[in-house]
């Protein structure tokens, strides 16, 4: 049994910044196709792929490049507001990014798929709720921290 000392974070199961780059870059492609979501991405930056691996990447134990670089929780904070996000295209998103996580080969064993729909799943209503017009979410919070949960890394 791994101990916390050699258990690796998601980040390095998921296989590091450029796996989660080519993810960011194939999701947003679908993304774009995708007549429900489209109209929420259809103007953004070049870079927003690489800006959303470098968040999950630390959200799930990587280096802190979207803190130190990209603004931390207050930026994708306000990346956003204001946008009412449906539970259609929160759904959709989840749905896709999947998807996509398939398509580009990230680990598909249970443990590190089901922390990583729990992230995306718990992240995904978070930001649907900051969302919506008059919400009041807190200005300033740490960019949160996942793990593996009650389950070990994949041992087969």
């Amino acid at each position: 049994m791994a101990d916390a000392e050699t258990t690796p974070t998601l980040y390095e199961w998921a296989g590091g910044q450029d796996a989660l780059e080519r993810l960011f870059q194939r999701f947003y492609e679908n993304v774009l196709d995708d007549p429900l979501l489209e109209p929420l991405f259809a103007h953004m930056d070049k870079d927003h792929p690489k800006h959303v691996a470098a968040w999950i990447g630390e959200v799930f134990g990587g280096p802190k490049t979207y803190t130190e670089q990209l603004g931390g929780y207050e930026s994708m904070l306000a990346h956003h507001r204001d946008k009412a996000i449906t539970e259609e295209q929160r759904r959709r998103w989840v749905s896709l990014l999947q998807d996509a996580a398939d398509e580009v080969g990230l680990p598909a064993d249970p443990e590190f798929r089901s922390a990583f729909v729990a992230y995306i799943e718990w992240g995904t209503r978070i930001a649907a709720a900051n969302s919506q017009p008059g919400s009041t979410p807190p200005p300033h919070a740490p960019v949160p921290q996942w793990g593996w949960g009650e389950a070990p890394p994949w041992q087969g």
